[in-house]
C-alpha cells in the first residue's frame, strides 16, 4: 500500500480516518490541503507527516513561482506548515532540510528553477523514508531469535510511513524470518489507529493478529500472551526519553512490571538531540468531540471537561532498546545514546 503519491504538480495522500472501510486517496492540488491532511490525521505517523509535510513546500513553490517575492513566500509557507502539529520531529526535519535546500540555491537562479531543486529534496526525503525503514527492519529483526508474540500500540506501519513501517517494519521483517507467531494490537482510542490501521495492515499481510482494547493489555501480560513489545516514536530526547501515542507509557510500564522487553523503532529523523529530556516535548492537545464521539456517536455528556493529549512520554528507564536505521542503542539513557550519535552520526 502507498501512503502517498507524487504527480509532479500535485499530492495524492491515502485517507487514513476512512481506514478500514474505504481506500480513499485525498487529491491536494496546494499546500492548504496538504496542512489540512496533516490536522485532520488524514495523513498521520511521523515519517508520513514529515515527507507529505516537504511535497507541502512544493506545491506552495510551484503557486508563487511567479511572484518577485518568490523566496520570501516560501519561507512563509514553510512556516504555516511547521505549525500543523507540534509534537513529530520529522515535521520540522522535513521542513528544515527544504529550506537548507532553497538557501542553497544560488541568488541569481531562477524561481523555476529553484522549484525543481525543491522538488528534488522532496523526493530525496521520500526515498530516504523507504531505505531507512528497510535498514530499520532488519537490525530490530535481529532482536528477535525464536518465535514470539509481540503487543503493539497505535500504528507505526506503512500507512504511518512513505513505505515498510517502523515498528511494523520490525514485526513483518522478523515474522519473514519465522519469529512472529502472533501480534496484539492495542484498539488506541480515542482515534483508533491500532484498531482501524494496524490490525487491518497486519491482517493484509497475512500476519496473525488479536486485537484488544487497550485496557486489556495487562491482563494479556500477565497470561504471558506476549513476550515483547514494539512501538513506534514521534520525538526521542538526547537521554532516551520518547514521545508516542498516548496510551504508550502506560505499555511501557505495564511492560516493566511484567518482564517484557519494550522496545521502540524510529528513524534517527524522529531523534530531537536539542532536549536534554521528555519534560521539554510539546504535548498536542485535541478537540474534546474526539473523545466525547466515536464515529459521530455521542458516548458522553456534552459539558463534560475532557482532557485529551494526544501523546504522552515514556521515560528512558522502561525501555530496553531504540531501533534505528543505524543500528540498536540498548538500554537508552544520556550516555548510551551520546556515544551512539558520536559513532553513527
Amino acid at each position: 500500500m502507498e501512503s502517498m503519491r507524487w504527480n509532479g504538480d500535485s499530492l495524492e495522500l491515502l485517507d487514513q480516518t476512512k481506514l478500514p472501510k474505504a481506500l480513499e486517496y485525498i487529491h491536494c492540488q496546494d499546500y492548504r490541503r496538504v496542512g489540512l491532511a496533516i490536522k485532520r490525521l488524514e495523513v498521520r505517523g511521523a515519517p508520513a507527516i514529515g515527507a507529505a509535510a516537504a511535497y507541502g513546500v512544493v506545491l506552495g513553490a510551484q503557486e508563487v513561482v511567479k511572484d518577485a517575492d518568490f523566496r520570501e513566500k516560501v519561507a512563509v509557507i514553510a512556516e504555516e506548515l511547521r505549525q500543523t502539529r507540534p509534537t513529530a520531529v520529522n515535521l520540522f526535519w522535513a521542513i528544515d532540510r527544504m529550506m537548507a535546500c532553497l538557501d542553497a540555491c544560488d541568488a541569481d537562479m531562477a524561481n523555476d528553477a529553484v522549484a525543481v531543486k525543491l522538488e528534488e529534496e522532496a523526493k530525496v526525503i521520500e526515498e530516504l523514508d523507504r531505505e531507512v525503514n528497510r535498514s530499520m527492519s532488519e537490525h530490530g529483526a535481529t532482536l528477535f531469535t525464536e518465535p514470539v508474540s509481540i503487543l503493539t500500540h497505535c500504528n507505526a506501519g506503512a500507512l504511518a510511513t512513505v513505505a515498510y513501517g517502523t515498528a511494523l517494519g520490525v514485526i513483518r521483517q522478523a515474522h519473514a524470518e519465522g519469529h512472529v507467531v502472533r501480534v496484539f494490537a492495542d484498539e488506541t482510542r480515542p482515534l483508533l489507529q491500532g484498531a482501524r490501521l494496524t490490525a487491518w495492515e497486519l491482517n493484509e499481510d497475512g500476519i496473525p493478529v488479536t486485537l484488544i482494547t487497550d485496557n486489556m493489555a495487562g491482563w494479556v501480560m500477565k497470561q504471558k500472551k506476549v513476550q515483547a513489545v514494539i512501538v513506534g516514536a514521534d520525538r526521542i530526547t538526547s537521554n532516551g526519553d520518547v514521545a508516542n501515542k498516548i496510551g504508550t507509557y502506560s505499555v511501557a510500564v505495564l511492560a516493566k512490571e511484567h518482564g517484557i522487553p519494550f522496545y521502540v523503532a524510529a528513524p534517527m529523523s524522529t531523534f530531537d538531540w536539542t532536549m536534554e529530556s521528555g519534560d521539554e516535548i510539546p504535548i498536542e492537545e485535541r478537540d474534546a468531540d474526539e473523545v466525547k464521539h466515536v464515529y459521530g456517536v455521542q458516548t458522553a455528556p456534552l459539558d463534560i471537561d475532557v482532557f485529551n493529549p494526544a501523546f504522552d512520554v515514556t521515560p528512558h528507564e522502561y525501555v530496553a532498546a531504540i531501533i534505528t536505521e543505524k543500528g540498536i542503542i540498548h538500554n537508552p539513557n544520556k550516555e548510551t545514546m551520546a556515544r551512539f550519535k558520536k559513532e553513527k552520526m
